[in-house]
């Protein structure tokens, strides 16, 4: 990464800029880019801003981008790839840790477990009082059936008799 600040440092200065225009151009502050310059990793919380920042400092600087980039992937290869995958692992696993410990703890913040409410027997209750309605609704018309009046209840045909319920 040093190789690549110095260059960027080089650049910056055969262009004539100097380091407070181009953290006024580029929205960085001057220790940022006097840190992508001094090869300052460790300055950087998260690589891949540090990736961004170098691309837009060589965009800035009418540097070819791309071969910039890829050095600074190499380096990155370089300096990852002697990490072990065991480290790797328990680095992520602190990083959880560390998340859960960080959660703002208030009851008007907090997921709450939810527990899945059982539909099966729901359901089953549901269809069970349908079916009730539907044979109480059917007893209730049979049973609601008019009479139906016959010659004998007429009787000679002059006297008609309705029945009511």
């Amino acid at each position: 990464m040093k190789e690549i600040g110095k260059y960027l440092k080089q650049a910056r200065i055969k262009n004539g800029v100097s380091l407070e225009e181009a953290s006024e151009d580029l929205n960085m502050s001057m220790i940022q880019l006097e840190n992508i310059e001094d090869g300052n990793v460790r300055a950087f919380k998260d690589i891949f801003t540090l990736r961004d920042y170098v691309k837009d400092y060589a965009k800035y600087l009418g540097l070819n981008v791309n071969k910039l980039s890829d050095e600074f992937n190499d380096f990155m290869f370089e300096r990852t790839s002697k990490i072990s995958v065991s480290t790797v692992m328990e680095k992520k696993e602190s990083a959880t840790v560390d998340e859960k410990k960080k959660q703002i703890s208030s009851p008007y913040t907090q997921i709450k477990d939810r527990k899945e409410i059982p539909l099966k027997p729901i359901l089953g209750v549901l269809i069970g009082f349908v079916l009730i309605l539907l044979i109480f609704f059917i007893m209730n018309k049979v049973s609601s059936k008019e009479p139906t009046i016959t010659d004998e209840l007429l009787g000679n045909g002059s006297e008609y008799y309705e029945f009511t319920y």
